[in-house]
């Protein structure tokens, strides 16, 4: 069975002085400001589409790699996982940086790595971003 997820925007004004109001239909969240400023200079306490991108991407992340590590039997006590997305005005997102730190027992650090590496490359929101931007993995055991 397939779930739709819906994010909304009203946005008024250009893009340079206009803002926005992004939410979620869940209502997870509280609607959350967006600005151009706060995407290409500074957050100043607002979001940005990649910043959302970047939580979906960290929370997508630690879901697929601990499925992996129950599979392989050594599940996680906890994964911290933090996603950066880079953004270049003119040109887009450039690239997106995994870090993800485990607390699992029973794993040696070669196969942990290989284990996150197969992570990142089932996990939903690296394949709808892969061939688009490039995907960095930095993978450790804490």
């Amino acid at each position: 069975m397939a779930l739709e997820s819906t994010g909304r925007t009203h946005w008024e004004g250009d893009l340079f002085n206009g803002s926005g109001t992004a939410s979620l239909d869940s209502g997870a969240a509280e609607p959350m400001r967006v600005t151009w400023k706060a995407r290409s200079e500074d957050h100043g306490g607002l979001t940005s589409p990649e910043e959302l991108i970047a939580a979906a991407h960290s929370s997508c992340y630690s879901m697929a790699f601990s499925n992996i590590l129950a599979k392989n039997d050594t599940p996680p006590t906890a994964l911290d996982v933090t996603a950066t997305a880079t953004f270049v005005p003119g040109e887009g997102i450039t690239k997106m940086d995994l870090t993800v730190v485990g607390q699992v027992e029973g794993i040696s650090g070669e196969t942990f790595g290989e284990l996150a590496e197969t992570a990142k490359n089932g996990c939903p929101v690296s394949q709808a971003l892969a061939g688009n931007v490039e995907i960095n993995l930095e993978a450790s055991l804490g």
